[in-house]
């Protein structure tokens, strides 16, 4: 693979409007319920100390993809080129191993029983433009490209590489607040919490 694309998130600079998840959703035309960009919400703290943090979220592109090692007709893989992971909805089956695998709610269902997700907006980057929900952040707190050089920008500013088995492609950097409490992001990809409900349901 000659380089690994993937996001970059900024919680200090989102502004929790959610202009990326609705970007996303109008770009590609999606269906009342498939959202390929999710922004997650957490709170933490008791009275009066209570802080709100989002995180938003798509695909995270992994190293290591658990939806395309458990599809049984080989309709994900992951491109040489620039490491994006990618369907096949011709080949999908509606199977949705691809959805119990992944840990980052990814997958989406809609009507038609295929499985969709982000693409990283690979049609937009080949057109030398930003992914739609990068372009529409009016806070930067979005960022794509090359994993190596997002890791020096998140590492800048005490960020890091988000941690879990399939080694996903995604950097975050958390929010200092006034209440001194810390989130950690790892805990926005609980089961409670990733929004499995969002897709059309069984």
């Amino acid at each position: 693979m000659s380089k690994q694309l993937g996001f970059y998130f900024d919680a200090g600079r989102c502004v929790q409007c959610h202009a990326c998840e609705v970007a996303c959703k109008g770009t590609h035309e999606l269906e009342l319920g498939p959202r390929w960009r999710r922004v997650l919400d957490r709170w933490a703290g008791e009275f009066p100390l209570v802080v709100n943090t989002s995180l938003s979220v798509s695909c995270f592109h992994c190293a290591e993809p658990a939806c395309a090692n458990v599809c049984p007709v080989a309709a994900i893989s992951k491109r040489v080129e620039d490491g994006v992971v990618v369907v096949n909805q011709q080949e999908c089956i509606g199977c949705r191993a691809c959805r119990k695998a992944c840990p980052y709610g990814a997958p989406q269902f809609g009507h038609n029983g295929k499985m969709q997700k982000c693409y990283l907006c690979t049609d937009r980057i080949a057109l030398g433009l930003q992914p739609s929900c990068v372009a529409t952040c009016p806070g930067e707190a979005l960022s794509f490209g090359d994993i190596e050089e997002l890791a020096k920008l998140a590492s800048a500013k005490g960020g890091g590489r988000l941690e879990g088995k399939t080694k996903p492609s995604g950097l975050l950097v958390s929010t200092k607040n006034a209440a001194n409490i810390s989130i950690d992001f790892h805990s926005f990809f609980k089961k409670s919490n990733i929004g499995r409900s969002d897709s059309v349901q069984d």
